[in-house]
């Protein structure tokens, strides 16, 4: 009973905790609007992901391949670039100052990619063959760019600092009543674990998010969101991975692919198709080669009028 009352003490005092913690204050993401409390400053975060991106950059093998490699900066600046403007457009250039928008593509045959904050997006070459086309890929790098404007990295940072806080305050106060060593040291890895297991979900929902935002910024950058479905598939079919979507920080395949058909209809508002050299060069050819045809089509006409004038002229 006593030791009941103990926890529940302590439970009392780490609801309160985060009141005491210097909050760095709210955030709303962008397209979504929903509210996320912040507790690490954007600065601390585009310090620590400078410092980590650089080291990366020194170990990884960056991709020969110059076609790839421009196709990928190509589709990530078209789309960086319909995200700024949409944010400017929304007075929301806050999510993304100071970000830097940089993209790599590296050799490594695993079909994954990631974004640092700051708008460091990298490309693995093992993706490529999934996505198949320029549509497919904006896609993905549309899910990685909403990550870095969503701040998902600074609230799962937030998270972190909140739960060993927490974890903190609580051995502290399990220690000043009284409780023995092992009974304190059981309570803090319980309280550890469940709130893995918390944070996890929190996970899942930044992923869901990114999902839903990076659909919408393909659309806006004029890529067809509705290619996303047959890429999740395959990426479905080629995937060993077989983790229970419980503990996985992504949702599943199948429930990706429902939320995106669930989605789409919002993101091919804002689709628009943009214009390339090739199909103006083809629309171009097309009304040349119509144009040619009503013409001959004109003077044939022109030409049984004549015909049908003499048939029809009175002779005097």
């Amino acid at each position: 009973m006593n030791f009941l009352k103990h926890v529940l003490l302590a439970l009392v005092l780490l609801l309160s905790a985060p009141t005491a913690m210097n909050a760095q204050g709210k955030f709303v993401v962008p397209v979504t609007g929903r509210k996320v409390r912040l507790w690490v400053s954007d600065e601390q975060v585009l310090s620590l992901s400078a410092q980590e991106y650089q080291s990366y950059l020194k170990t990884a093998k960056i991709s020969t391949n110059a076609a790839n490699t421009a196709m990928v900066q190509k589709v990530g600046k078209r789309l960086a670039a319909a995200v700024e403007t949409y944010l400017r457009n929304n007075n929301r250039l806050d999510a993304i100052q100071n970000y830097s928008w940089e993209f790599n593509l590296v050799q490594d045959n695993s079909a994954n990619a990631f974004c640092m904050p700051g708008g460091k997006i990298v490309v693995y070459e093992g993706l490529l063959p999934v996505t198949q086309s320029e549509d497919a890929l904006a896609i993905v790098l549309g899910h990685e760019i909403a990550h870095a404007v969503a701040k998902h990295s600074a609230e799962q940072l937030s998270t972190q600092v909140k739960q060993q806080a927490g974890a903190k305050l609580l051995g502290a106060v399990l220690g000043a009543t009284g409780v023995s060593n092992t009974t304190s040291l059981l309570t803090q890895t319980a309280f550890s674990l469940g709130s893995k297991l918390g944070s996890l979900k929190y996970s899942r929902e930044n992923e869901s998010e990114a999902d839903y935002m990076g659909l919408i910024f393909a659309a806006m950058a004029g890529y067809d969101p509705s290619v996303a479905i047959s890429f999740w598939q395959r990426m479905a079919s080629s995937s060993t991975n077989s983790r229970l979507a419980f503990l996985s920080d992504h949702p599943s395949d199948a429930k990706r692919i429902a939320n995106i058909q669930k989605w789409l209809p919002t993101a091919l508002k804002y689709y628009t198709p943009v214009k390339t050299a090739e199909t103006t060069t083809k629309k171009a050819t097309k009304q040349k080669k119509s144009a040619k045809k009503s013409g001959t089509k004109k003077k044939t006409t022109a030409k049984k009028s004549s015909k049908k004038k003499k048939l029809f002229c009175f002779i005097p």
